[in-house]
C-alpha cells in the first residue's frame, strides 16, 4: 500500500469520530506537556541556581573557622562561628600559596544602622580592597575600600543598594558623602554597590562593606577574620588550590589529623556540582511522575484501536476478501493509533511551551526548553503509538476475513 494512500486512510478513519478521537490523545498530550515542562522548569531552577552560585564569585575558595573536634568526639559543632582564622593566616595564603589571583578576609556582623531620616538593621562586611574582584562586585556610585582606607582605619562606608533604600528612603538617591552611624560611630559614605539580589539566605545587596581594619578595631575586636576568600587563577587550578591552603593551614595551626582541622575550605566547583545533582535528580523524578500520565494515555490508546477493530470487523473481512494481506491491514491500524499519538504529542510540545512561559511570567523562574527534550517528546510519542498499536494491529491483521463477514 502507498504510503500517501496509508495516511490518507488512517486520517479518514481517525477522524470519523473526533470526539472519541480527541478524548483518546488528551492523556497523551497531557502527558506530553507535563514532561517538557517539567524538565524546562528544572532546567531554568538549575541554571538560576548556578547563577546564584556563580554570583558570589569565580573559581571561588572560601576558608571557614569551625571548633576542632575533641578527642572522642562525633560531629564538630558551630562550623564557621569560631575565631581560628586570623589575619595572618590570609597573609601567609597569599604569600606561600600559588596560582591565586586575589584573596579577601572578611569579618561579618549585624548592627543597627542610623541615617538622619532613617535606620535599619542590617550585615556590616569588613574586608579589603580585593574583595570586589574576588566575590564579583560592581560599583553604581563612588568607589569600594581602598588599601589606603584598610591602612589608615578609615570610618568609611560602602552601601548595598537595598540598604541605601532603607536608609534613604529612595534607591535613586546619590548618598556618597553622606554620613551614617554604625554602632553609634560615625562612617561617611563613599560608594554604593550594583544589585546583585539575594542569594540563598543572604540578600548580597542589603549590606555594608568597611575596611577590615575598622571593623576589627571598633566593632568586632581582635585579629580573627570569620572567612578567607580565595580567587584561583583559573578553574583548573582550584582543587590544586585548596590543597595548598587546607595543608599550609593545618601546619600553622600545628594540627596532624585533617580530621581535628579546625577549618574548612568549600570549593565553589563542589557547590555547583552538588546543586546540578540535586536539580537533576527533582527533574527526572518530576519527569518520571509527568510520564506515568503517557502510559495512561497510550493504555487509552490500545482500548480505542481495539474498540475500532471490533466496530470495523466486517470492514476488514471485505479487504481481504479482496486480496489486502495481513501486513496491509496490520499497517494501516498502526498508522492510525501512531497518528494519534503524534497529534497529541505535538499538542503537549505546544501545551508544555506554554505552561513553561506561564511559569517564568508568574514564578520568576527562568524555564529553559531543550531541543532534546522536544525531539524526546515527539520520539515518545510515536513509540508509545507503536508499542501500544501493535497489539490491536495484528489482532486486526489475524482476523480470518469469513468469521470477519459473518460479524455483527
Amino acid at each position: 500500500m502507498i504510503i500517501s494512500e496509508l495516511l490518507e486512510e488512517a486520517f479518514s478513519a481517525v477522524t470519523v469520530n473526533k470526539v472519541r478521537s480527541g478524548l483518546t490523545v488528551l492523556g497523551i498530550i497531557i502527558g506530553i506537556g507535563s514532561v517538557i515542562a517539567m524538565i524546562s522548569i528544572g532546567q531554568g531552577a538549575q541554571g538560576s541556581i548556578n547563577a546564584s552560585i556563580q554570583s558570589i564569585g569565580s573559581n571561588l575558595l572560601v576558608v571557614s573557622p569551625s571548633f576542632q573536634r575533641t578527642p572522642g568526639s562525633v560531629v564538630s559543632s558551630g562550623r564557621g562561628a569560631a575565631e581560628t582564622l586570623t589575619q595572618a593566616d590570609s597573609d601567609a595564603i597569599a604569600s606561600q600559596v600559588t596560582q591565586i589571583a586575589a584573596i579577601a578576609p572578611q569579618i561579618n556582623g549585624r548592627y543597627q544602622i542610623k541615617s538622619r531620616t532613617a535606620n535599619t538593621n542590617t550585615q556590616v562586611v569588613g574586608t579589603v580592597s580585593s574583595y570586589p574582584q574576588v566575590r564579583n562586585v560592581d560599583m553604581s556610585l563612588g568607589s569600594f575600600i581602598s588599601d589606603q582606607d584598610v591602612a589608615s582605619v578609615a570610618k568609611v562606608a560602602v552601601l548595598g543598594p537595598t540598604t541605601t533604600g532603607d536608609l534613604f528612603n529612595s534607591t535613586s538617591t546619590d548618598p556618597v558623602g553622606e554620613t551614617i552611624r554604625i554602632n553609634n560611630i560615625n562612617f561617611k559614605i563613599i560608594g554604593v554597590t550594583k544589585a546583585k539580589g539575594g542569594n540563598g539566605f543572604s540578600n548580597q545587596d542589603d549590606i555594608i562593606y568597611i575596611p577590615l581594619s575598622t571593623s576589627q578595631r571598633y566593632l568586632q575586636g581582635g585579629s580573627y577574620v570569620a572567612s578567607i576568600n580565595i580567587e584561583a587563577q583559573d578553574a583548573s587550578s582550584m582543587t590544586s588550590v585548596q590543597e595548598q591552603v587546607t595543608n599550609l593551614l593545618m601546619e600553622r595551626h600545628r594540627i596532624s589529623d585533617p580530621n581535628q582541622a579546625d577549618f574548612s575550605v568549600i570549593n565553589q566547583a563542589d557547590i555547583v556540582s552538588a546543586a546540578s545533582s540535586v536539580t537533576n535528580t527533582f527533574t527526572i523524578l518530576l519527569a518520571s511522575i509527568a510520564g506515568i500520565s503517557l502510559v495512561v494515555g497510550g493504555i487509552g490508546i490500545m482500548n480505542m484501536m481495539l474498540t475500532t477493530v471490533t466496530e470495523r470487523t466486517r470492514e476488514i473481512g471485505l479487504r481481504k476478501a479482496i486480496g489486502a494481506k495481513k501486513k496491509d491491514i496490520s499497517s494501516q491500524f498502526l498508522a492510525e493509533s501512531v497518528m494519534l499519538t503524534f497529534v497529541g504529542g505535538v499538542i503537549g510540545i505546544i501545551l508544555g511551551w506554554v505552561i513553561s512561559l506561564l511559569v517564568t511570567h508568574f514564578s520568576g523562574i527562568a524555564t529553559a526548553i531543550s531541543w532534546w527534550s522536544v525531539f524526546l517528546a515527539v520520539g515518545v510519542s510515536a513509540g508509545i503509538g507503536m508499542i501500544f498499536g501493535y497489539y490491536p494491529a495484528r489482532r486486526a491483521a489475524g482476523l480470518n476475513p469469513i468469521e470477519a463477514l459473518r460479524y455483527e
